[in-house]
């Protein structure tokens, strides 16, 4: 198992694109979190094996109306999640400030 955080920027916010994330996720039985960050991406913390994520990946470009222009990723430390949560608001948090 590992642990990612994805951030990915476009017309990702006000299309549905995070109840999508959550809808692939609980799909492929990778845990973890999805939220907007003020600046206009998505921010998404996923745990899962390493197969299992990258085809989590590829299947985000899938969600309808969201329209992906960039996506990074990093390896972090591992987290343990029950299920995939949405995160609702647009606000920075310590960790995504000392991470962008």
């Amino acid at each position: 198992m590992k642990t990612i955080e994805i951030r990915i920027s476009g017309r990702v916010q006000g299309v549905g694109f995070r109840a999508c994330i959550r809808r692939i996720a609980t799909n492929l039985g990778v845990g973890g979190e999805a939220m907007n960050l003020s600046d206009g991406r998505v921010l998404i913390t996923a745990t899962g094996e390493p197969v299992i994520l990258d085809k989590f990946i590829s299947m985000l470009y899938g969600c309808p109306r969201a329209v992906i222009r960039d996506l990074s990723q990093q390896e972090v430390p591992p987290v343990a999640y029950a299920e995939f949560t949405i995160q609702r608001g647009a606000t920075s948090t310590a960790r995504e400030i000392q991470r962008s």
